[in-house]
C-alpha cells in the first residue's frame, strides 16, 4: 500500500442519511475517499466485486451490522470468502457482546458504537492506516515488530481531545441532533429536546462550532439579547 495513496472506503448502512454523514466525515479525514456508499449487505458485494473487477479494490468497509436484507455478519463473512482483503469497521449501534464477540471472529478490526463523534471515527479510521502501512511496509514477509506495531495500532486508547467538562456521550448527542435536524437550533431548543440545561448545551454547541463541525450564527428577530443559533456543517 502506497502512503500517498488514499485509502478507498465503502460505506454499508440501511439509512441514507446516516450513510451520507458517514461519507462526509471519510471526506473529512486526510488519507481517505469514498469509494461508495450503498444501503444493502447485495449491494455491497456488487460492489466489492466491481471494484476488485476493476482493480481498484476497496480498502475499507464502514458496514452496518443491521440491515434490511442480511445482517452485518454474514456480508463480512461472504466479503472474505469471496477473497476481498478489504477491512472491516463496523459501525452500529448493536452493543450484545455475542455479537461483537462474532464480528471479531469474522474478522471485523474494529467496532465502533452509535452515536459518536467525529474524532471517534476520525481515530478509527488512522488507526486502520496505521494498521496496514505496518503491514504492508516490510515486503512479503511481517516482522515481528511490524505485527506488535499493527495490533497496537488498532488496540490504541487516544487521549481525551475534549476539553476538561465536556463528556463523549454529550457531545455525541448533542451533535447527532444538530446533523439531523433541518434546521438551525439554539442552545434552548437543543436543551428541551435532551433535557439539557441550556449553560451545559451551549458548551458543547461552542465547541463544535470552534472545531468547525457547526456553524454559529446570530437569530435574527429575536427581543432583547442576541440568540445564537447552531447548524451542522
Amino acid at each position: 500500500m502506497a502512503r500517498d495513496r488514499d485509502l478507498r472506503v465503502l460505506i454499508v448502512d440501511d439509512d441514507p442519511l446516516t450513510a451520507e454523514a458517514h461519507a462526509d466525515y471519510v471526506r473529512r479525514v486526510p488519507g481517505f475517499a469514498v469509494d461508495s456508499v450503498v444501503l444493502t449487505g447485495n449491494e455491497a458485494m456488487a460492489r466489492m466485486d466491481a471494484a476488485t473487477a476493476s482493480d481498484s479494490p476497496v480498502d475499507i468497509v464502514l458496514l452496518d451490522m443491521n440491515l434490511t436484507d442480511s445482517h452485518g455478519l454474514d456480508v463480512a463473512y461472504r466479503m472474505h470468502q469471496r477473497g476481498h482483503g478489504a477491512d472491516i469497521i463496523a459501525i452500529t449501534a448493536v452493543r450484545d457482546l455475542q455479537v461483537v464477540r462474532s464480528a471479531i471472529s469474522t474478522g471485523v478490526t474494529q467496532y465502533l458504537i452509535k452515536p459518536f463523534t467525529f474524532a471517534a471515527f476520525r481515530e478509527k479510521l488512522e488507526n486502520q492506516r496505521a494498521f496496514r502501512l505496518n503491514l504492508t511496509d516490510t515486503g512479503a514477509l511481517a516482522t515481528q515488530a511490524s505485527v506488535d506495531n499493527a495490533l497496537s495500532a488498532l488496540r490504541s486508547v487516544s487521549q481525551s481531545r475534549l476539553p476538561k467538562g465536556l463528556l463523549e456521550e454529550t457531545l455525541a448527542a448533542v451533535s447527532t441532533l444538530l446533523r439531523e435536524s433541518d434546521a438551525a437550533l439554539s442552545a434552548t431548543e437543543v436543551g428541551e429536546r435532551l433535557s439539557l440545561s441550556r449553560v451545559t448545551v451551549r458548551r458543547y454547541l461552542e465547541y463544535l462550532a470552534e472545531t468547525k463541525q457547526a456553524r454559529k450564527q446570530p437569530r435574527h428577530g429575536t427581543p432583547g439579547r442576541p440568540e445564537y443559533e447552531y447548524r451542522w456543517l
